[in-house]
């Protein structure tokens, strides 16, 4: 495992600094760049013992293999790492109102982000991915996702349908989401612990993954459209639960 990640964009550099400024070991902004979001950052960065280096706009094309930058680059060691064995205690803390998103073979890096974004604006317990086919934790995920790559917990596990049992083990109602679902998004229960299954666009949930879940819910559409992009879906669903538990 690499001790140190780059990570870039206004947003996914100012959340670690200010969530985490321990990780942050060096800081580089792009030279005559100046904002108030560059200012915020570069005021946490001093905080936190590190001055940031002003570099030519080729160096932090570099640095990030010509990604959109917005001028911020940081080099950070890496954030703390989740797997099936952290479950218990993300669902102890969060109780009766514990609600995972679970990724299957989504292996898309914007769509990640964007799932994870989402995902911490509902108050999400945890997204957790299996460790096979599946996007994980990039530069270009936690610049999509905002900042809350690094603010949201990330579980990676071996098995997923393993993974799957456990949780139901522990009280977890786990809800696939599947386009020929009879019941829709809008019967289901959400009040309740529950995991919601997102499979990647078209290909949708693994055999295994769909007949570990509970219920198997679609969302209705009613255009001519036959699917939602993943992190669309994720949004519609995970904001239900948090329209119903808020009803």
């Amino acid at each position: 495992m690499s001790k140190k990640e780059v990570v870039h964009g206004i947003h996914a550099v100012n959340s670690i600094i200010k969530n985490n400024p321990e990780r942050l070991i060096e800081l580089f902004v792009l030279q005559g760049r100046g904002d108030k979001a560059l200012d915020s950052i570069l005021k946490l960065a001093r905080n936190a013992g590190v001055r940031a280096q002003e570099c030519q706009r080729k160096t932090l094309d570099q640095k990030v293999n010509d990604e959109n930058h917005q001028g911020v680059v940081a080099v950070v060691t890496p954030a703390k790492h989740y797997n099936e064995g952290d479950l218990p205690a993300l669902f102890e803390k969060a109780g009766q109102q514990a609600c995972f998103l679970i990724l299957d073979n989504v292996t898309d890096p914007h769509n990640l982000g964007a799932c994870l974004r989402t995902a911490d604006a509902a108050g999400i317990t945890a997204v957790i991915v299996p460790k096979d086919k599946s996007a994980k934790i990039t530069s270009t995920v936690s610049k999509v996702a905002s900042g809350a790559a690094e603010t949201m917990p990330f579980v990676v596990v071996t098995n997923l349908a393993r993974t799957l049992r456990e949780i139901q083990a522990l009280g977890v109602w786990v809800i696939g989401t599947a386009g020929e679902a009879t019941e829709t998004l809008y019967q289901a229960d959400f009040k309740g612990p529950v995991a919601i299954v997102m499979g990647a666009e078209g290909s949708g949930m693994r055999r295994l993954t769909r007949e570990h879940c509970d219920q198997l819910i679609s969302i209705p559409l009613a255009g001519s459209v036959s699917s939602l992009n993943v992190s669309v879906a994720a949004g519609v669903c995970l904001f239900e639960v948090v329209r119903q538990r808020a009803g």
